[in-house]
């Protein structure tokens, strides 16, 4: 997960999407006919940093659905694609065919999968660089597939409020976005949800700003209810067989000075 979208993910059979019917439709609103407005179009920050061409958020879909992996439950638009591959989920728009570029991830256990333990680790998610376990590698639209292009420098954005938002089951993640500048000049967006106790995250691998609603739409939807009923019932089933209570090794590692926690 550090440099890559991840590996082979299973396709979940979707719906075929009119996004882009309502996407020409939308655009069909802005011509620049007698009646029109003179006013300038509100655009929506993420367009700055976007290597797609979007004057301006899409309205967000009206169907949304269930989707769930390892217990991790989310709404997703009905006519986006879902993949699910080792215990994860990705979430494709309808104009990709690769968990990558615009595409959002669900993670249960992303800081145990990961082998530099990322983003619980250090509260690596507090850093500049934190955006990817190995954040060396462009994920802009016009670079992300092949993976050759270098990065320069990245920031990370000011958290708004408290720097945490709240999912539909009552906990709060620690809510993150990067704003990354590769060596070619590229630039591209990462956002990140995670509760670190759960160690559970959504992740826009590399964000697509049309999609930017979507994005937060899914997460906030996130459950991790069953998710923790079953880590429950397995730490339990341990504690059965091997008799020794237990003792972890700190799930809450992740808060940052009071910066808000999924307890």
């Amino acid at each position: 997960m550090s440099g890559t979208p991840g590996g082979r993910w299973l396709r979940v059979p979707g719906r075929v999407t009119a996004a882009a019917a309502a996407l020409a439709l939308a655009a069909s609103g802005c011509g620049g006919g007698s009646g029109a407005s003179d006013a300038e179009p509100t655009l929506d920050p993420e367009a700055r940093y976007s290597d797609a061409v979007s004057a301006a958020d899409p309205p967000l879909p009206e169907d949304f659905t269930g989707a769930d992996v390892a217990g991790v439950s989310v709404n997703v638009p009905a006519e986006w694609s879902v993949d699910k591959s080792n215990g994860r989920m990705c979430v494709r728009p309808p104009d990709r065919d690769t968990c990558g570029y615009g595409a959002i991830q669900v993670l249960p256990k992303a800081a145990e999968r990961d082998s530099e333990s990322w983003p619980k680790k250090e509260s690596r998610f507090n850093d500049a660089d934190g955006w990817a376990a190995a954040p060396d590698t462009c994920r802009s639209l016009n670079t992300w597939k092949s993976g050759d292009t270098g990065i320069d420098s990245a920031e990370l954005e000011p958290l708004e409020g408290d720097g945490t938002v709240e999912h539909a089951d009552g906990l709060r993640s620690h809510h993150r976005v990067w704003h990354v500048t590769c060596q070619n000049g590229d630039t591209f967006d990462v956002k990140l949800w995670f509760l670190p106790e759960s160690d559970v995250a959504v992740y826009a691998w590399s964000v697509d700003a049309q999609y930017a609603g979507v994005y937060d739409k899914v997460a906030e939807s996130m459950d991790v209810t069953e998710y923790k009923n079953n880590l429950e019932e397995e730490e339990d089933d341990g504690d059965g067989d091997n008799g020794d209570g237990g003792d972890g090794d700190g799930d809450g590692d992740g808060g940052n000075g009071g910066d808000g926690d999924d307890g």
